[in-house]
Parts: structure tokens; C-alpha cells; sequence
């Protein structure tokens, strides 16, 4: 699955098919809240985020399975001065992820197991912000396979045991008037 995976998106990126670069709606809205220090982008994908997150003053790691789009991502970032920390890895393989993050990111990538992980590699204070596709049988954009959305409660599972600051489920129009159904959730370490 992730050889087909990595060569999905590899494909995707170096056909230049991958054009969003504001950062995404929850990360936007949840950053001036923050405070600023160390920062992992998962599953970074072209670094929209990762660059969102460097130019607000954060030292980030960003890490991906496709070397395509941390090329893009690596490109856009030099061209803006920036300097973050890419890092190309199959997510489904074992990685020992550092434990003094203030703030990880999850966009889109769903792998509840990895989300209770990456709990424990908050520092005391530190934040985890994470949406992802949810599973509905309304008429929505985003994947149509069931392996690339989250149950409705699985998102607040992955999570249990942490101070949840946010949890929504919910199905909204984007800014192109499409309908997303996602489930969002925000904790806080102490």
C-alpha cells in the first residue's frame, strides 16, 4: 500500500496537478492562539503548511512519503528564505518521531494509531491540530475510498486521555462551494 501510495502522490506532484497554497483553514485559525517554537508538519505533502508555519517564526519538521512534493515544498521554502527540516518517510514504516514538539500538525492523513502517538511527543503545553476526510453518504469532495476517511467518533478515540480543546464533526461548503465532510480536533498537553 505505501509503495502505491508514494508512487500516487510522486506522480500527482511532478505533474504539477497540486496548485493549494494557503494553509489550511484550522491551522490558519488556530495559530495566532499559539505559542511559538518546534513544529511537525505530517504528512506535508508540498509544504503549504509547513511554510505557513516557518513563517510565523516556528523551527519545523515536515515530513512526507513522496520526495516530489518535498522537492516542490523545499523549492517554495528557499525561494522564501525559509529553512525547515524535510524529511521523506512512509509513515506506515517505523520512525521515531522527536517528544518536545509545542505544535503537530495532521492534515488530511488519516492513521488514528499514529494520532495517539504523536500525543506523546507534544512538550508539556504543546498542541496537536488535526482534520481529516469523514465518512458520510452525502455528496462530497475529497477521496471515495473509505481508507482515506475517519468514522464518525474515530478522530475523538484517537485522541481520548488528552485535554480536547476542540472536537467537530461536520459537513460544510469550502470557499469553491463544495461540500467537505471532516472531523476536526484540536488537544493540549499539560
Amino acid at each position: 500500500m505505501s509503495k502505491q501510495d508514494r508512487n500516487k502522490w510522486n506522480q500527482r506532484y511532478a505533474e504539477d496537478n497540486y496548485h493549494k497554497n494557503n494553509p489550511v483553514t484550522l491551522v490558519e485559525d488556530w495559530l495566532p492562539r499559539l505559542p511559538v517554537g518546534r513544529a511537525l508538519d505530517v504528512a506535508c505533502g508540498a509544504g503549504r503548511n509547513s511554510i505557513f508555519l516557518a513563517q510565523a517564526g516556528y523551527q519545523v519538521d515536515a515530513i512526507d512519503i513522496s520526495r516530489e512534493g518535498l522537492n516542490l515544498a523545499r523549492q517554495k521554502a528557499e525561494n522564501q528564505g525559509l529553512s525547515i527540516n524535510w524529511i521523506e518517510q512512509d509513515l506506515d514504516q517505523p520512525y521515531q518521531f522527536d517528544t518536545d514538539y509545542d505544535l503537530i500538525i495532521v492534515m488530511w492523513y488519516v492513521n488514528p494509531g499514529l494520532i495517539s502517538r504523536l500525543c506523546d511527543c507534544l512538550a508539556p503545553g504543546g498542541y496537536l491540530l488535526c482534520e481529516e476526510h469523514l465518512i458520510t453518504d452525502l455528496e462530497v469532495i475529497g477521496p471515495t475510498s473509505l481508507n482515506y476517511r475517519v468514522a464518525p467518533g474515530d478522530l475523538r478515540e484517537a485522541v481520548s486521555g488528552v485535554d480536547v480543546l476542540l472536537y467537530e464533526e461536520s459537513i460544510e461548503m469550502n470557499s469553491e462551494g463544495e461540500q467537505v465532510a471532516s472531523a476536526r480536533v484540536v488537544v493540549k498537553i499539560n
